[in-house]
């Protein structure tokens, strides 16, 4: 992580000392949430069909999208995810949230202010109906219990592996270096997704969390079709959901910065990331 880190913050120190650089990018947030409805998403929560927005899950009241369990009497894992309709490769996913309330009844107690943003979803119509989770790499979001610290922006790995410090890592899920942020408060997390290269979990302008060449393989998702899941295949691009998993959450802001027309210059993929306000980061 350090790594990277030191080499993104050298290549963006160089393209600002370079007179002769004068590339323009029209670089910008993309809301995917619109704060009005959500028509342009797809909702799969498990033992239902595609689609089907069992008890109200999902549900945009006060501009934000909100995730609620009042209809529920047991959770009883019919854990849910609502995708946005088309997949990215390259780009910085932006998404503020704050966890609220009281878990749903039956729900798992890992599941306590437990959410995500997940990155790279194999397409939800490839889901079977009983599938718990989207084969994805998932940007863990944790709320804290007001005593203990819990990082947020972890990684969790259902279906997939990713490549750590130049190996596999396999284990489902690695911690953050974040703080912990207790409360209902409004957290922002970003997520810098470079196609099968390198993925960034950042918070407050730091990155917490960086690995590298996501990819199908490992468990942590059931059932799942064997034709779809073929275990080595490089996760390029994908679909972006966000989960719900017993805990009721809000999201006021779901953006993303399409960084796909860039990706093929390293000073302009830069370049474009410093106007988008990532000349922040640092060596530490």
């Amino acid at each position: 992580m350090r790594t990277f880190v030191c080499y993104l913050f050298t290549i963006i120190t160089l393209f600002y000392c370079n007179p002769k650089t004068n590339e323009t990018f029209e670089i910008e947030w993309k809301p995917l949430f619109n704060g009005n409805d959500i028509n342009d998403w797809i909702i799969k929560i498990a033992k239902h069909e595609i689609n089907e927005n069992y008890a109200n899950t999902f549900r945009v009241e006060d501009g934000l999208l909100k995730v609620r369990y009042d209809g529920y009497v047991d959770f009883n894992q019919q854990y849910g995810h609502i995708f946005f309709k088309e997949p990215f490769s390259h780009y910085i996913l932006r998404v503020e949230y704050r966890f609220v309330g009281e878990q749903a009844p039956g729900g798992e107690g890992w599941a306590f202010r437990n959410s995500g943003a997940m990155l790279h979803c194999l397409d939800p119509s490839t889901m079977l109906k009983d599938q718990d989770f989207p084969i994805s790499i998932e940007g863990q979001m944790l709320g804290g219990d007001g005593i203990n610290e819990r990082s947020t922006s972890n990684l969790c790995t259902p279906g997939t592996h990713v490549v750590m410090d130049s190996e596999l890592f396999t284990p489902h899920c690695m911690n953050s270096s974040s703080k912990t942020y207790h409360g209902d408060q409004w957290v922002t997390a970003d997520f810098l997704v470079l196609g099968d290269s390198i993925v960034h979990h950042i918070l407050e302008g730091r990155s917490v969390l960086t690995y590298e060449k996501p990819q199908i393989g490992g468990g942590n998702v059931s059932p799942f079709d064997p034709e779809i899941k073929i275990d080595g295949t490089p996760l390029t691009s994908g679909f972006i959901s966000l989960q719900s998993e017993s805990h009721p959450i809000d999201f006021r802001t779901v953006v993303l910065a399409d960084l796909s027309g860039v990706k093929s210059s390293k000073s302009q993929l830069n370049a474009a990331l410093v106007k988008l306000g990532y000349e922040a980061f640092t060596a530490d």
